[in-house]
């Protein structure tokens, strides 16, 4: 969930805009912005910290996993029906 401001706090944004050029093809820039929130607060939570740079490790690869997920989806969909479960 994105949190008011967050782009705001110095090094977030540098981080939100690497990764909204890195995924402008995949990914909105809300998607991308609420993977950088979601991922400085579960790196607070967790560590008790969140330095960009683990921010942006953790953005990367939840933004990948949504991408594989969306390429699957895609997949699936575009697969002729034999009307027969898969």
């Amino acid at each position: 969930m994105a949190h008011q401001g967050d782009s705001e706090l110095p090094g977030y944004e540098a981080v939100g805009d690497r990764l909204t050029e890195e995924f402008a093809a995949v990914h909105a820039a809300e998607t991308v912005a609420r993977c950088v929130a979601a991922a400085r607060h579960g790196a607070q939570e967790v560590t008790g910290g969140a330095p960009p740079d683990l921010v942006e490790r953790i953005a990367r690869k939840h933004l990948q996993v949504l991408a594989i997920v969306a390429a699957e989806k895609r997949r699936h969909a575009s697969r002729p029906s034999r009307g027969t479960p898969q």
